[in-house]
């Protein structure tokens, strides 16, 4: 959907056309809300992931409801093996805004050979280097910096005060938030007796499209070659991501995660908050990675790992539901070894006595 499809209101016929989901009941009924079960009113469209919270649906004012397939309801419906997905894609198409561009600010401040697109959003206080491109129907909030030779892709969102420094390429509908910084210097350093000499970081980034990343995240630029950010993958806020590191294609990042440098992750990759990744690591397509982590070795494609260093999930959850009783059980197997060593002195004791 682009910046100029959004409307206000939709029948509901048309909604289950547009997330390919099977109607039920009145298809003539407009919708322009959403809201959950128990705050929706007439003209909003709810939905149900969890049967437990079938009982809220049925005192549900909404005047219709996504849920999936065999759920029962007395209101109208779409139904869809995938409800919250299907929820999401209405709440699109209801709520985002038709996309109207403000032209561009006049206190843009702007170097030599800047190319800029059509249909521009470029609030006050933006600032770009030189040789700069920015697509067609760009959004730039105040305080953005683009540094020098650097492109933002058509439709993309940079929210206030994102700093993107030179040689980097932003691809097509990219979302990015408050304080984001990339291209930022890797933390690269040789060794010089007691001191580090800075090696310089020669390369870029390269962020594919429909990318979003999230405040305050930070993306280092390559020492040589480029950092690379697969197109479609979903960035949390404060996640860092290291010199010449490789996300794949459709992965999803949650908060606090972090990369050292020249890390090469697949396709599907999922990472809970606070996963650690060592340098230098290859991680497989459709690796799924448990909150708190930390990932010192490869893993192949398929695995689901957790824990530290990172075991199989179900192993890892194994030995966590052990934890709290390792105390008592030092003190169990010390007072057996305790019975053992008296054990064998006595049968050492025994063994001497017969001898004499």
């Amino acid at each position: 959907m682009s910046k100029q499809e959004a409307r206000q209101t939709w029948t509901l016929s048309e909604l289950a056309a547009e997330v390919e989901g099977e109607l039920e009941g009145e298809g003539t009924i407009r919708i322009s809300g959403v809201a959950s079960l128990d705050d929706a009113a007439e003209g909003d469209i709810t939905f149900l992931a969890n049967p437990k919270y079938q009982s809220s649906l049925n005192k549900t004012r909404a005047s219709a409801v996504i849920l999936s397939p065999g759920i029962p309801v007395k209101i109208p419906a779409i139904r869809s093996r995938n409800p919250y997905l299907a929820f999401a894609r209405v709440v699109t198409l209801v709520k985002t805004r038709p996309y109207h561009p403000l032209g561009v600010s006049p206190d843009l401040v702007q170097g030599d050979g800047c190319v800029l697109g059509k249909d521009l959003s470029i609030h006050p206080r933006v600032v770009l280097g030189r040789d700069v491109r920015i697509g067609d129907r760009v959004t730039l909030h105040p305080g953005v910096v683009i540094g020098d030779h650097s492109v933002v892709d058509e439709d993309s969102l940079l929210y206030s005060s994102v700093q993107v420094r030179e040689g980097v390429h932003i691809g097509k509908r990219a979302i990015i938030h408050c304080g984001a910084v990339i291209g930022s210097d890797g933390f690269g350093y040789a060794p010089d007796g007691e001191r580090y000499f800075k090696i310089p970081q020669m390369g870029g980034v390269r962020i594919g499209d429909d990318v979003e990343i999230g405040a305050n995240a930070a993306i280092d630029r390559g020492a040589l070659g480029d950092t690379v950010i697969g197109k479609g993958s979903k960035i949390d806020n404060l996640v860092h991501i290291a010199h010449n590191v490789v996300i794949g294609e459709n992965c999803v990042l949650a908060a606090q995660v972090g990369f050292a440098g020249s890390t090469v992750i697949g396709d599907h990759v999922t990472m809970a908050g606070q996963v650690g990744v060592a340098g230098h690591l290859k991680l497989g397509d459709h690796v799924t990675i448990g909150g708190r982590s930390g990932i010192t070795k490869d893993i192949p494609p398929g695995r689901t790992v957790s824990g530290f260093p990172a075991i199989d999930h179900r192993e890892w959850l194994k030995a966590a539901s052990s934890f709290e009783y390792l105390p008592s059980i030092r003190k169990t197997l010390k007072r057996l070894q305790d019975r053992l060593d008296r054990l064998e002195q006595l049968m050492s004791g025994g063994k001497e006595d017969d001898g004499d």
